[in-house]
């Protein structure tokens, strides 16, 4: 087993990974994270696989479980699917000496932490990821989130789990798309931080999305790392922690704009192929980043272009809602080089760049056939 201690507030954090720790996950959580009564937050593809399980599980070692469950699907990442949740959990009367389980994907990671940092003013919290996209972004980290119609993740709160339990098995099962999806969030951490794993990543795609046991263990191991360092270099996002958001602010005006039809790895992959062309539009990223992505991304089976029926001017207007927007100006986090990222003159790890200069990147990102009928 793989067992990283994360250095957060307020009580740290475990991360084990380990094949087939789905089957034993119970005594690790009553170890890490011990209480009276377990409330087990399960989007509606895994409750039966792996929630009810766990539940009878910890049952048998004479503490309270309950499973509360709700459709899959980002569509489900509400404010009306957490107060669902939130009650379901009072009435089967889960306390303060209770603790929060968020298990499978990254809505049920999101959503489940979400429901342990405002239920009872916040319980502990252990994340279950089922998803490749769950196991090396949301459940990392203590970001906690639900959407609104103004855009993705806009009311949250930070909650570091005490525990993530990662079980690389779970992925034998999961749908091709997603896994995918998981390979685009990997491949940012490549670009952003270790040039060399991007590498690894372009040289071992037939053996990832073979599910090669080995190539998938690196990749979630090396992922895991990366992210965990920043995460602890900056645990509320102050500072350098915004560069894992390099890709995602095209991303979610992406996918708030195309009513969570694009999924979010998906929208990533787009996402980082743009930002790296408005990065060398802006003269901060190096020539040739944009065309190094895309070639690797395509080489994953992901898409590099923006959907059809989304214009560059649709996306900034999405955009000005980010969080990282200041000032009405819309800020990224962009890359120097792959494997390294920009900062401005003041050391921020966002950039604003003109509106104007922007429209002229994301024109490039736009499908073949409306490039073409632009000219």
């Amino acid at each position: 087993m793989i067992s990283l201690d994360l250095a957060l507030p307020p009580d740290g954090c475990r991360v084990c990974i380990d094949a087939g720790l789905l089957e034993v996950v119970a005594s690790h959580i009553l170890e890490v994270v011990p209480a009276a009564h377990y409330g087990i937050v399960a989007d509606s593809n895994v409750a039966d696989t792996y929630a009810w399980p766990l539940a009878t599980a910890l049952r048998e070692e004479d503490v309270r479980a309950d499973v509360v469950s709700f459709p899959a699907g980002e569509a489900h990442k509400s404010r009306e699917t957490w107060a669902e949740l939130t009650d379901a959990l009072l009435a089967r009367r889960l306390g303060r000496d209770g603790c929060i389980i968020a298990l499978g994907g990254g809505v049920a990671c999101d959503l489940g932490g979400f429901v342990a940092a405002t239920y009872m003013r916040g319980l502990p919290c252990v994340q279950v990821p089922t998803s490749l996209l769950a196991m090396i972004d949301a459940s990392i980290g203590g970001k906690t989130a639900v959407d609104v119609p103004a855009g993705k993740n806009l009311v949250g709160a930070f909650l570091q789990p005490r525990l993530v339990a990662i079980d690389p098995l779970a992925l034998r099962t999961l749908p091709e798309r997603e896994l995918r999806a998981g390979l685009a969030e990997a491949l940012k951490h490549g670009a952003i931080a270790d040039a060399e794993y991007l590498r690894w990543i372009r040289a071992s795609t037939n053996a990832l999305l073979a599910r090669e046991p080995t190539a998938l263990a690196h990749l979630i191991r090396r992922s895991v790392e990366i992210k965990a360092a920043v995460v602890q270099a900056d645990p509320l996002e102050r500072g350098v922690r915004a560069i894992l958001n390099f890709g995602h602010t095209v991303a979610h005006a992406i996918e708030t704009l195309s009513a969570w039809a694009v999924p979010h790895g998906y929208a990533v992959a787009i996402g980082m192929v743009a930002e790296a062309e408005i990065g060398e539009a802006a003269e901060v990223t190096e020539p040739g980043t944009a065309a190094e992505l895309r070639a690797i991304l395509q080489g994953l089976g992901l898409p590099t272009a923006l959907p059809a029926g989304l214009a560059p001017a649709d996306i900034l207007s999405a955009a000005a809602s980010d969080k990282k927007a200041r000032a009405a100006r819309i800020r990224y986090a962009l890359l120097s080089q792959t494997g390294a990222t920009a900062t401005d003159a003041a050391g921020s790890h966002t950039i604003a760049v003109d509106d104007s200069v922007a429209l002229r990147a994301l024109s490039r990102c736009q499908p073949r056939e409306r490039r073409d009928a632009s000219v």
